[in-house]
């Protein structure tokens, strides 16, 4: 396989970088969702068709942004990765239609005096998304929804928040895919 094929196979939707990307941006559009109560289905087509849109004249021939770069929230610039558009469509019409199941789960898995409701908002949507492919993408690994879910909680937080994140979905793992872990 030449490395202009194997470049092309990377860059293909549904490899993990775009499916990494679909979960970041599915934590997005969640937050904005439960931030002001927007349709899903608005929501997802703003995201698709206007924020993580790669344009025609955005990509050359290698489907390369020409020297264009996004900030991650966190600041630093990064190229731009197409969302698998199918996972993301999934992951936010998945999360919605099973909320309270999800919060059913999340919410008995938290500690002390935590509660879902006192949870900071992006917190809740990293949550919601992660348990939602716990529960409903068994041909995915635990570890890696895990880890992939740590990747989205870095872009925005610093290790507190990380640390709460992986203790909550590793508990879920355990709970959901006892056999796996």
């Amino acid at each position: 396989m030449t490395s202009a094929t194997k470049r092309a196979a990377a860059k293909k939707p549904g490899t993990g970088e775009h499916r990494s990307a679909a979960r970041l941006v599915a934590v997005q559009a969640l937050y904005e969702m439960d931030m002001v109560g927007a349709p899903t289905d608005a929501v997802l087509a703003e995201f698709l068709n206007k924020r993580w849109r790669l344009d025609a004249d955005d990509a050359d021939k290698d489907g390369e942004r020409d020297g264009k770069e996004n900030v991650s929230p966190a600041g630093t610039a990064r190229p731009m990765i197409e969302p698998d558009s199918g996972w993301l469509d999934d992951l936010v019409r998945g999360v919605s239609g099973r909320l309270e199941e999800l919060d059913g789960l999340i919410g008995p898995a938290l500690s002390g005096d935590l509660s879902l409701e006192r949870i900071e908002a992006l917190i809740r949507a990293i949550l919601r998304a992660g348990t939602y492919e716990l529960a409903a993408k068994p041909e995915v690994p635990a570890a890696v929804i895990i880890t992939e879910y740590l990747d989205v909680v870095h872009a925005f937080f610093d290790d507190k928040e990380t640390r709460l994140v992986n203790g909550i979905l590793d508990h879920l793992a355990r709970k959901l895919r006892a056999g796996e872990l």
